[in-house]
């Protein structure tokens, strides 16, 4: 071993806070490495480190580094992490001056200052970075290396200091910590999801059942009421899951993209609407689906209640639901079912409460004849769902759509009507349901992808593409003709004088992807993104200059228009 360095070994074993302290280190006068007596900085002095967000995506790692002092560039070392997790960096570290080390041979160094960029940081909050470091003095003391710790929000670009490394979180406890706050938002999504407006006539229909049926377990009601919701909703997620191991890739509401299931719930909603209105009597059990539905007071009816309550309320993914079943569709299949569902709890929540709450249900008079006029009011709701789906075909495949469902409405309630026990009426009335049915197969039920002149520019993954290329910044909404949700946004946000200014002076080309009917590149845009229904809103900043944002689903002008402006 080399006299000086021995020297250092026994200095550092006699004074090991030395360089921390500011304590003067005596070193060897006859070697010129060392030179004469000096007082070393603490290391926090030597080197002063500050993280700062440049962009959403980009973090600065900036030392300054006191006179005298310099950092070696094979000492950095980084390590992102999320939840216990390990996240792959490509940290960018300019090059260092050439210096001749006594222990480390030729290396890099850094005197003054040294910075460290990292990119494509991953958008999350609690993101937790550590940094090591190690330099030396030119007056011959070498600090060991010095690790410091930092928690990082990309979401807010805000970094924190940390005095420890944080706790570790092993990969079992975040994926249940992950498990768990999906569950609550799949239960918040689902309660919310009672606020469609397409659900308010069938929770109407079995609140009436509530006040019909006084004599009855209300409690078992209830529950058999959600079971029929979760069967539901655990029955399109295994729909959902069969079709992506079988290589498809559909969301939530795809069965509302298929013009001829739309025809169907039309004509279940419009034969409910003529029960409730006492216009047919529908004493037939292959046509008595819809009317017992509605009518019936028994445990059946509740179950099936909640069925249909799964299926109209579908239409758009709720707010809180987006994450929650993203996170589904990429887990295994039982989480994927445990979360499906959470969001069918959440739906049936509020009726179950109902059900477990006698003051409320007190509140619900007493059966007489003022039901009879609410359950005539009640089918109004139900004909305006029938007319909004006849809407929806008439946007997806045409107005020649709207009248051939028209027409099969017409057949059914003819059907309806004539049914009885005369055999000849009993004959005519099956070939009046048989045509309204067989009108389901007709070719003007068939979708089509002709396109439609407009004044903002349809979405494709290519028009995109040669967008951002050209370094413009762009808006991109993805709707369908079914999602309320969308429709509201559009009429109330996006087609307001303000934002039709700020996308006009911003120079922002407004893109819109229409997933009425099943679009593949709008679903892969959605899976990019991790979501399986929408509405789904993104802005593309101008030249690249900041990470893609993901607006919420629930738009309002204000977010829209600052986000525009942070541009």
């Amino acid at each position: 071993m080399r006299f000086p360095v021995f020297i250092l070994l026994c200095l550092s074993l006699l004074t090991p806070l030395q360089a921390q302290t500011g304590d003067t280190l005596v070193t060897d006068n006859d070697n010129p490495a060392f030179g004469v007596t000096d007082e070393f900085l603490p290391v926090e002095d030597a080197y002063q480190l500050s993280v700062e967000f440049e962009a959403a995506d980009q973090l600065r790692l900036n030392w300054q580094i006191a006179d005298g002092y310099y950092l070696y560039r094979h000492g950095f070392k980084l390590e992102l992490t999320h939840n216990g997790q390990s996240i792959a960096l490509a940290p960018e570290i300019p090059s260092g001056l050439s210096h001749d080390d006594e222990y480390f041979g030729r290396v890099e160094v850094y005197y003054r200052q040294a910075d460290i960029y990292l990119a494509s940081l991953p958008p999350g909050e609690n993101l937790s970075l550590s940094v090591t470091s190690q330099g030396c003095a030119d007056a011959g003391l070498c600090y060991p290396p010095q690790t410091l710790f930092f928690s990082l929000n990309s979401q807010t670009q805000t970094v924190s200091s940390l005095s420890q490394a944080p706790e570790p979180v092993t990969a079992a406890q975040a994926e249940d910590r992950s498990l768990v706050y999906m569950l609550i938002l799949a239960m918040l999504g689902g309660m919310i999801l009672n606020l469609m407006p397409c659900v308010f006539p069938v929770l109407s229909l079995k609140v009436l059942s509530f006040a019909r049926d006084k004599d009855h377990d209300h409690k078992l009601h209830g529950w058999v009421y959600s079971a029929g919701v979760v069967a539901s909703f655990v029955f399109i997620a295994a729909i959902l899951m069969s079709l992506k191991a079988a290589g498809e890739a559909i969301g939530w509401g795809f069965h509302l993209q298929s013009p001829w299931f739309v025809a169907s719930l039309a004509y279940l909603f419009f034969i409910m609407g003529l029960g409730l209105s006492g216009l047919v009597e529908m004493g037939s059990n292959w046509m008595n689906f819809g009317g017992r539905l509605s009518d019936q007071s028994g445990y059946s009816g509740s179950f099936f209640t909640g069925v249909l309550a799964t299926v109209v309320a579908s239409p758009c993914t709720a707010p809180f639901m987006g994450t929650a079943l993203g996170f589904a569709v990429t887990q295994p299949t039982i989480i994927a079912l445990a979360v499906f569902a959470a969001l069918g709890f959440g739906m049936a929540l509020p009726l179950l409460i109902l059900s477990y709450s006698p003051a409320l249900l007190n509140k619900i008079p007493r059966p007489g004849a003022w039901m009879e006029t609410l359950k005539q009011l009640l089918a109004f709701p139900l004909y305006a769902t029938a007319a909004w789906l006849c809407w929806v075909a008439g946007k997806q495949v045409g107005v020649n759509a709207m009248g051939l469902i028209l027409l099969g409405c017409i057949l059914l309630a003819m059907a309806m009507w004539l049914w009885n026990s005369n055999l000849f009426r009993r004959s005519l009335s099956a070939l009046c349901a048989a045509a309204a049915i067989s009108f389901l197969s007709s070719s003007f039920l068939q979708t089509s992808a002709e396109p439609v002149a407009t004044n903002w520019q349809h979405y494709s993954p290519d028009t995109l593409a040669s967008l951002r290329q050209e370094g413009k910044p762009v808006f991109v909404n993805i709707t369908a003709d079914w999602c309320i949700t969308c429709l509201a946004n559009e009429k109330l946000t996006l087609n307001t004088a303000p934002v039709k200014k700020a996308l006009l002076e911003g120079n922002i080309v407004y893109l819109k992807g229409d997933w009425t009917n099943y679009d593949p590149q709008i679903t892969a845009l959605l899976t990019e993104f991790n979501r399986t229904g929408i509405p789904l809103y993104l802005f593309y900043p101008a030249n690249n200059s900041g990470e893609t944002v993901l607006l919420p689903q629930i738009l309002t002008t204000d977010v829209l228009l600052r986000t525009f402006k942070e541009q």
